[in-house]
């Protein structure tokens, strides 16, 4: 189990000749939608971002508003 530990952790982060052979093989299926693809993919990625902090934010007003309730409640008794 350590050999296997061992060769996947010597495969690393990503490094500047990935990088640029990741670049050519997406420019090579993509062409000139690529720039079209990569806007789709900030939009998506926007769009996500978006959603996580509202749900977040949701989150926190239903905590907020239990924890107002529960203390006006302790204070009646």
């Amino acid at each position: 189990m350590t050999n296997l530990a061992q060769n996947v952790l010597a495969f690393g982060s990503v490094g500047w000749p990935e990088m640029l052979v990741i670049l050519v093989i997406a420019l090579l299926i993509f062409g000139k939608r690529l720039p079209e693809v990569a806007r789709s993919l900030g939009r998506s990625l926007n769009e996500f971002k978006k959603g996580m902090n509202e749900t977040k934010d949701d989150i926190e007003k239903k905590m907020s508003s239990e924890d107002k309730d529960q203390s006006t409640s302790e204070k009646k008794d």
